[in-house]
């Protein structure tokens, strides 16, 4: 292959050599059946269990542990910090569910396509 003289490939040598890739060709990659689906799911929904065990042992115990600060200042950042930490624990926890319940969906889906698939 000849390249010009500025060291740069043609576009045309580009696209003539993109079709030989296997990264390129999308065809090439695997598909995920239903046990990945379901797997995902299951994975994804004790995570979402877990977390909101965790969050319900913060909430529980910042409620014990109040903060006593004689500056207000100190007090501020406190309760900032203990609505932080809340607030990233339920954020958890809901992402994990509507993860989980979303490949759940998607399991069920692929499960009506593919009995779809069959009898066509």
């Amino acid at each position: 292959m000849n390249l010009p003289r500025n060291g740069f490939k043609n576009k045309s040598d580009e696209l003539a050599n993109s079709s030989e890739s296997p990264i390129a060709n999308p065809s090439s990659e695997a598909k995920k059946g239903p046990l990945s689906f379901l797997s995902g799911s299951i994975t994804s929904l004790s995570f979402s269990l877990l977390s909101l065990f965790i969050s319900k042992k913060i909430v529980l115990y910042f409620s014990i542990h109040t903060p006593n600060y004689s500056s207000p200042i100190a007090q501020s950042i406190a309760a900032g910090f203990k609505t932080l930490i809340i607030g990233i624990s339920f954020l958890a926890t809901f992402t994990f569910g509507f993860i989980g319940l979303g490949l759940f969906l998607v399991f069920i889906r692929s499960l009506i396509e593919g009995n779809s698939d069959k009898t066509d």
